[in-house]
């Protein structure tokens, strides 16, 4: 039996109101607006309330997705959600976005791989209604990064931003939709990206905390390199497996982390930079939720039109990254 094409079919994305620009962060760390915008292209980022969760965003953004599809909560099969920042280790953040959205007869569970974590969402779900299991997915990338920075960190703090994106995913008419996946992953580099105490390697304990090991670390020279190589490479992987040319790119909406990586990918795949969406500038790196919400933001700009053949790629923790295809 033939597997069903499987598309996009409704995106939507919620961002906190409040609004921490580089020069609120020059009264917190030795920094400078200046030395951000020039290394990274950001210049401000968005901050969650203390009281609001990962799910608290993911609803929001599920809920734009699902009007944007035209169907209901009821309607849907399973519920992923890509994070790095959960309500609780457990129970799932998609069990309680489940519960929020009254989605009652959908499956739920969370995906962990940081900032790729929305990509191999989108690779998940779209398995399940290729071979018919399921016909709706709502993929989420949900994070509240705020929460595990270590405010004194100047080289991580000004990098992370909080906010959320979903994509319903569904059959979609033959020639439309996903047109290839590249997924990978490198352990020998999982200690570059880690928030150390977090789980049963190092509990969280009084002295972890002093420590701030139960923050984000990165090593960012190495990170940096990482992202440069594999941006770009895994793009090309893309659009080949896809049986295309760099030339049919439309579209370009990458993981939002730092316009000098994103550069040198647009060079390499032969693109202007005018066919990327950036808003990292806006919103810094989100992790997962980056590319779902840049990719709300040019469908709804008309920015990308129906029938564009869509680029999206992600790299982060683990070391992981990954692409896809669409044709919109």
């Amino acid at each position: 039996m033939k597997n069903r094409n499987v598309g996009i079919i409704g995106t939507g994305s919620f961002l906190p109101a409040k609004t921490i620009t580089n020069k609120d962060l020059e009264t917190l760390v030795d920094t400078t607006d200046e030395w951000i915008r020039s290394r990274t292209g950001i210049e401000e980022r968005r901050m969650v309330e203390e009281s609001v969760a990962a799910s608290d965003l993911g609803v929001e953004a599920a809920k734009k997705a699902l009007e944007d599809a035209n169907i209901s909560a009821e309607e849907i099969d399973l519920i992923i959600v890509a994070t790095l920042t959960p309500d609780y280790t457990f129970p799932s953040t998609a069990c309680i976005v489940q519960e929020k959205l009254g989605a009652k007869k959908a499956a739920a569970f969370d995906l962990s791989a940081a900032c790729s974590g929305f990509i191999y969402g989108l690779a998940t779900g779209a398995q399940f209604i290729a071979t018919g299991l399921y016909k709706y997915v709502l993929v989420i990338g949900s994070e509240t990064i705020s929460k595990i920075l270590n405010w004194e960190d100047r080289g991580t703090c000004v990098l992370f931003g909080d906010g959320a994106g979903a994509c319903v995913l569904g059959p979609v008419e033959d020639g439309k939709g996903f047109q290839s996946f590249v997924l990978g992953s490198d352990g020998s580099g999982a200690e570059l990206l880690s928030q150390p105490s977090s789980g049963s390697k190092l509990p969280i304990t009084s002295e972890t905390i002093a420590n701030k090991e139960n923050t984000l670390k990165m090593v960012g020279s190495e990170v940096f390199k990482f992202a440069v190589r594999v941006m770009g490479q895994v793009s090309e992987e893309a659009v080949e497996k896809a049986g295309l040319n760099k030339e049919d790119i439309d579209f370009f909406v990458p993981h939002q982390a730092n316009i000098r990586i994103i550069e040198p990918a647009m060079k390499r795949l032969g693109l202007g930079m005018d066919k990327a969406y950036i808003n990292l500038h806006k919103y810094g790196n989100m992790s997962s939720a980056s590319i779902p919400v840049a990719l709300d933001e040019a469908l709804q700009s008309g920015s990308i039109k129906k029938g564009d053949n869509v680029l999206l790629v992600g790299f982060g923790a683990g070391l992981t990254w990954g692409a896809t295809v669409v044709k919109m």
